[in-house]
């Protein structure tokens, strides 16, 4: 029983080790484009603002996208539009 066992784990091993790079490389992706298409700014920039400016208050998030706005329309730089 104990070959059994053993057979069954080398066998399912190498599988195990393909789902958890999957995994790895789905949560990579995930992070990249949610990071890419600026869904982490404020949460960025929130823990920035305590971290290096703990007596202020940090602006609200609509603030923050409307400054961000303002911003890339004054200065485009690589944008496309």
């Amino acid at each position: 029983m104990t070959d059994t066992v053993h057979r069954t784990d080398a066998a399912t091993t190498p599988l195990r080790a393909l789902w958890s790079a999957l995994g790895r490389a789905g949560r990579g992706i995930r992070w990249y484009m949610t990071t890419l298409m600026g869904d982490t700014a404020y949460a960025t920039y929130v823990a920035h603002h305590h971290r290096h400016h703990p007596d202020e208050e940090p602006l609200t998030e609509r603030q923050f996208w409307r400054q961000r706005m303002d911003d890339q329309d004054r200065n485009p730089g690589a944008r496309c539009c």
